[in-house]
C-alpha cells in the first residue's frame, strides 16, 4: 500500500465507522440489455454529473466525496487531484453537450477564481481544500502545505484546459490564459529539496518531514512529466532517472499470470498494486506507442490489467461472483469484517471479495471487451445496489450482497476521461500535443510512435 491509500484509510475509517448493512438487498429484476453504445454514453453521462451536479457549490471543484445517505458530509472539502480529474471531466461534458459550452465557461472561471486566491506553497495546492475560503484542510498531521503530487493532477488538467479553448472566442483564449498562468506557477524544482528526488510534501510548518520521495513504480510518473515539461520552474531528467527510476532498479524480471509486470510496484511486487496506478497519470498521458529507457507503457499497463483481469478469473480465494463479468481492484470503500464501511487498496494480495467499478471501467481503455462485460453486469443484474445518480457507487460486493451507497472524485474522475479516451481520444489528443508536454517528455528520454516524437 503506497502513502495515498496509506492515509486515507487512516482518515477514511472513522468516516465508515457505522454499519452500511442497510445497503444490502436482494438482486433486483435484471435490466433490458443495453448496447454498448448506449451503455457507454450512460456511464459517461451519469458520471459526469458527479462533477456537475455534485460540485462543492462555492468553487465548482469536485468535493471529496458524496454520500447518498449523507449528503451534507465533509460537503465543503473539495480535492485538488480529484478536481484535475474534474476538469478533464468537464471537457469532455461539454464536447459530448451533456452540459452547453457556455455553462462549461461559467463554471470553469469560477474554479480559475477559486485557485488563483487558494492557498499555495511554493505554487503547488494542497490536497484538500475549504470550498468556502480557499484554505488548506490537513490531510494529515504533517501534511498542511503543498501536495505535488495532487497538484502534478491538476495542472494535467489545466493544460487540457488551456489546449481545447486556446483557439477558441475571445471569451475562451481568455480562460485558456488563466488556467495557462495557474500552471506556470507551480515551483516544481523546490520539490526536489536540493536532491535529484522529487518528494510529494512541503509545509511551512512541517518542512519536509513528511519525507516521501516519489520513487517508481506507483501512479505518480505524472509528476515527473509535469515536473520536466514546466516552462518556469523545470527540473532536469537526472531526478527522473535518479529518483524515480531508482537508477534502473525500477525493472522487474516478475511475472503475474503469465504475464510481465515490468516495473516493481511498490508493496506490491509479487502481483502488481491497485489498477488505479494504470489510470491516474494515464489520463493524459496517452501510453499508445510510449516508451523510454525503462519500458514500453502500453505493455506496462495493458499487462497489469490483463493479470488481474486473469487473477478474478482464476479467483484462488472462491470470491462469490469473481469472473470474466465481475472484476477489477483498487482502491475505494470497502466492507470490512465486522460489516463496517472502510478504505482499502484493494489488489490481488489485499483482496476483501470487494469489486471497485472505477477499477473495470475506468481500464476500458486497455481492455474494452472485459471492461463493457463488468458494466453489463454491474447495471443489467445489480442495478439496484451499484447505480446511482452519479454513476456506479464506489464499491460493490456479491459476495455480502452490499454495496458502499458512496461516491469519490478520485474514482468518479478517471470514469469519464477514460471513457471518453477510449471513444474519442479527446483528453489524450489535447494533452499530448500540449508544446511543452512534448517537450518535457523528450527531456526524460519518451519517445512517442503515435504523436510523432
Amino acid at each position: 500500500m503506497n502513502y495515498y491509500a496509506f492515509i486515507l484509510l487512516l482518515l477514511f475509517s472513522s468516516c465508515g465507522s457505522t454499519s452500511d448493512s442497510s445497503n444490502a438487498v436482494e438482486n433486483p429484476t435484471p435490466e433490458t440489455p443495453l448496447s454498448d453504445a448506449a451503455l457507454l454514453d450512460l456511464v459517461e453521462k451519469q458520471t459526469f454529473k458527479y462533477f456537475w451536479d455534485f460540485a462543492e457549490t462555492n468553487s465548482g471543484m469536485a468535493r471529496e466525496r458524496y454520500h447518498i445517505d449523507d449528503p451534507s458530509n465533509d460537503q465543503n472539502i473539495v480535492t485538488t487531484g480529484g478536481s484535475g480529474f474534474g476538469l478533464m471531466a468537464l471537457v469532455a461534458g461539454i464536447d459530448r453537450g451533456y452540459v452547453s459550452r457556455a455553462e462549461g465557461i461559467t463554471r470553469l472561471n469560477k474554479i480559475a477564481g477559486f485557485l488563483e486566491s487558494a492557498d499555495r506553497f511554493h505554487g503547488a495546492w494542497p490536497h484538500w481544500i475549504n470550498g468556502l475560503d480557499g484554505h488548506v484542510i490537513p490531510f494529515g498531521t504533517k501534511d498542511n502545505g503543498g501536495d505535488l503530487v495532487e497538484t502534478s493532477f491538476l495542472t494535467a488538467g489545466m493544460i487540457t484546459i488551456r489546449e481545447y479553448f486556446k483557439n477558441g472566442t475571445a471569451e475562451e483564449q481568455a480562460l485558456a490564459q488563466r488556467y495557462d498562468a495557474l500552471w506556470k506557477g507551480v515551483d516544481w524544482d523546490w520539490y526536489r529539496n536540493n536532491q535529484n528526488v522529487l518528494y510529494w510534501h512541503w509545509s511551512p510548518e512541517y518542512d519536509w518531514q513528511m519525507n516521501f520521495k516519489l520513487e517508481g513504480y506507483n501512479e505518480c510518473l505524472i509528476t515527473y512529466v509535469m515536473a520536466a515539461a514546466s516552462p518556469t520552474h523545470p527540473i532536469t531528467a537526472a531526478p527522473y532517472h535518479e529518483g524515480w527510476a531508482r537508477s534502473g532498479a525500477i525493472a522487474s524480471g516478475i511475472s503475474y499470470y503469465g504475464l510481465p509486470l515490468i516495473f516493481k510496484h511498490n508493496g506490491a511486487e509479487s502481483s502488481g498494486g491497485p489498477l488505479f496506478w494504470s489510470h491516474y497519470s494515464y489520463l493524459g498521458l496517452d501510453p499508445h506507442q510510449l516508451s523510454d529507457t525503462y519500458a514500453n507503457y502500453w505493455d506496462v499497463n495493458f499487462n497489469h490489467n490483463k493479470s488481474q483481469y486473469l487473477y478474478a478469473v482464476a479467483n484462488p480465494n472462491g470470491h462469490t461472483g469473481y469472473g470474466p463479468n465481475y472484476w477489477g481492484l483498487t482502491a475505494s470503500y470497502t466492507r470490512n469484517s465486522d460489516g463496517t464501511v472502510g478504505y482499502t487498496a484493494h489488489m490481488p494480495g489485499n483482496d476483501k471479495g470487494v469489486v471497485s467499478p472505477t477499477a473495470g471501467v475506468s481500464s476500458v481503455v486497455y481492455l474494452p471487451e472485459e471492461s463493457l462485460k463488468l458494466m453489463h453486469n454491474l447495471y443489467e443484474n445489480y442495478k439496484t445496489q451499484s447505480w446511482g445518480v452519479a454513476g456506479f457507487y464506489d464499491a460493490h460486493s456479491i459476495q455480502y450482497n452490499w454495496s458502499a451507497r458512496r461516491y469519490l472524485a478520485i474514482d468518479q474522475g478517471p470514469q469519464v476521461v477514460m471513457l471518453e479516451n477510449y471513444r474519442s481520444g479527446l483528453l489524450w489528443n489535447l494533452f499530448m500535443n500540449a508544446p511543452e508536454v512534448q517537450q518535457g517528455l523528450i527531456n526524460l528520454g519518451f519517445h512517442s510512435g503515435k504523436y510523432g516524437f
